[in-house]
């Protein structure tokens, strides 16, 4: 899946996070900003990066400002920036690629 166009998904609420999504340069670049990076940061990175493989999104630059999101939340907003920069809202796979 290539990122069409910049979009984006969240809040910056306590519980939430707002993920941007851009046009990649055929590498994911990932920039993190946390309040909880040093407690929960790996754990953060994998679940990005594992939502990135499952919907096939391998050039992407992509920015998550964390404000204690769990990781179904995390998922779901990349999840929802991903097929915004692609302007599907109708006929998401789900059950397919998003779990």
């Amino acid at each position: 899946m290539e990122i069409k166009r910049p979009a984006i998904a969240g809040t910056l609420e306590s519980s939430d996070c707002q993920v941007m999504v851009q046009e990649g340069k055929g590498t994911i670049e990932l920039t993190l900003e946390s309040a909880v990076l040093n407690q929960y940061g790996n754990q953060i990175l994998r679940t990005a990066l594992e939502t990135l493989k499952n919907l096939g999104v391998d050039s992407v630059r992509i920015s998550i400002i964390d404000k204690g999101a769990l990781d179904c939340t995390i998922k779901a907003r990349i999840e929802a920036a991903v097929y915004r920069s692609l302007k599907q809202i109708d006929n998401l796979p789900w059950g397919g690629a998003i779990r």
